[in-house]
């Protein structure tokens, strides 16, 4: 709060901003500050809500779908191996060489294809047929370095991230396109079939070894390289997270990997504001994804955006008139966002220009600025905070939460996600947060550890750890 008492002291001290106009824009912004408020208290609330939820108990239930991964990489794993990782309109392939033990990833190299709109609501066929020919031209590149065990055909591992219901590790239908993807005829389908059809057309003899989504995926790439890995955690656009669980929790199995699909998280103990309510309501999935909509990178710039038209809309803090920009739902992203709250100068530069390049609003004051820049704060705060509780409900779902017997050791969570890899405050607030809740014993023995590009070599080596040769 003290921030916010700071920036209202000196607006009021302001000229020529008018008095009242300057009392209500911080009546607005102090308001949505508290409702946006994270104390430990709360934090506990919502830890106690998603382990909860994650024991499937009580009206906070998530879906803990069965991953069928039940063989994590252990590092012995050895040959050629490839990945297709599809999780929105770009897709990556990539090779890797796998040494075993004392090799490890020999060589690897990848390719990163974009894919054509008018592909993205065509057909099953024609997607698929894309990807295949791609896939086909990357693997004619395979040169020296690589090289098969003789009579072995390629093995691929498929991160395929969008909902899809899981029939066994290398089968799953598609229960529903969102990224902007809408092919009717692959919904109810097996994608691994789809995929398949498409590389026997392409004449590629390769076998499909594994289909994951990008959280399994970077948590069997983050455990590949460290041992101590139990979960993963994507916070980029969407979020998510995945954790081992003990074999005795899961009756007749061994260890699995639970996809625990946690941005359909809900609790009464979330800080939820009118503006979540409202971002909810004019989405496609309403009432859906709640945890998602107020910790993920698709939405924060958003919710910001929300704030200040009401503040424009109240207060005029913009001039008499609100921009028409600013009423346009996702305008304000938020990579902008975090550049505008990341501002060290001293007359906020960068939220200047973002302002005008974003909404067409020149000539802000700098008070008017700080405030965007309070704005920021309080939003990635509520989000990292909330993302550290969830984290520590996992860990807590594990029994890693506190340290027994003079236990030393070491939970790693693999993170990944554009949205922990570039917010630096978002980043920082979330370790420490983290850290605030654990209490320094038990802090000492949790690492968050980012896993940059997980998924992509997550699926290869699952490929390698679920390969009919081994």
């Amino acid at each position: 709060m003290k921030r916010v008492h700071d920036t209202h002291k000196r607006i009021r001290a302001a000229e020529p901003c008018a008095a009242s106009r300057c009392t209500k824009a911080m009546s607005i912004l102090k308001e949505f500050e508290e409702q946006c408020a994270t104390p430990v208290g709360k934090l506990r609330q919502v830890v106690d809500a998603m382990h909860a939820g994650l024991a499937s108990e009580g009206g906070s239930k998530l879906k803990m779908l069965n991953s069928y991964v039940d063989n994590l990489p252990t590092g012995e794993e050895h040959g050629l191996f490839y990945a297709l990782d599809l999780g929105g309109t770009n897709f990556r392939v990539l090779r890797v060489q796998l040494g075993g033990r004392d090799g490890r990833v020999t060589k690897q190299e990848f390719t990163e294809v974009s894919i054509p709109l008018e592909l993205m609501t065509a057909t099953s066929s024609k997607l698929f047929d894309f990807i295949a020919k791609e896939l086909a031209r990357f693997v004619a590149t395979e040169g020296e370095g690589f090289f098969l065990h003789p009579g072995n055909r390629r093995e691929l591992g498929f991160t395929f991230s969008f909902p899809v219901k899981q029939l066994s590790i290398s089968s799953g239908t598609l229960i529903r396109w969102t990224k902007g993807f809408s092919i009717d005829d692959v919904v109810d389908k097996d994608v691994v079939a789809e995929l398949t059809k498409a590389l026997d057309r392409q004449g590629i003899d390769m076998r499909v070894a594994a289909l994951v989504n990008d959280t399994i995926g970077t948590l069997a790439g983050g455990k590949y390289l460290n041992n101590d890995v139990a979960a993963a955690v994507i916070l980029g656009t969407g979020t998510n997270a995945a954790y081992v669980e003990r074999a005795h929790a899961i009756p007749k199995s061994g260890d699995m990997v639970i996809n625990t699909e946690w941005g359909n998280f809900r609790s009464s103990h979330l800080p939820v504001t009118e503006y979540d309510q409202a971002l909810d309501q004019e989405s496609l999935n309403a009432g859906e994804q709640i945890f998602e909509k107020v910790i993920s990178g698709m939405y924060l710039g958003d919710i910001l955006r929300r704030v200040l038209c009401k503040i424009a809309e109240e207060a005029g803090i913009f001039g008499d008139t609100v921009p028409s920009k600013l009423k346009t739902r996702f305008v304000l992203r938020t990579p902008e966002m975090s550049a505008m709250h990341l501002d060290t100068s001293r007359d906020l530069s960068v939220v200047g220009s973002k302002l005008n390049d974003i909404f067409g609003i020149s000539d802000t004051s700098l008070e008017t600025r700080r405030v965007v820049v309070d704005l920021c704060n309080i939003v990635a705060t509520r989000a990292a905070r909330l993302s550290a509780a969830g984290i520590l409900g996992i860990l807590k779902k594990m029994g890693k939460d506190t340290v027994k017997d003079g236990e030393k050791q070491r939970t790693v969570i693999a993170v990944d996600g554009g949205l922990f890899e570039h917010y630096t405050k978002f980043r920082s607030c979330l370790k420490s947060t983290l850290n605030e809740l654990l209490g320094d014993e038990a802090a000492r023995t949790v690492i968050i550890e980012h896993a940059n590009d997980g998924s992509g070599i997550g699926a290869a080596l699952l490929a390698a750890s679920h390969s009919q040769y081994h």
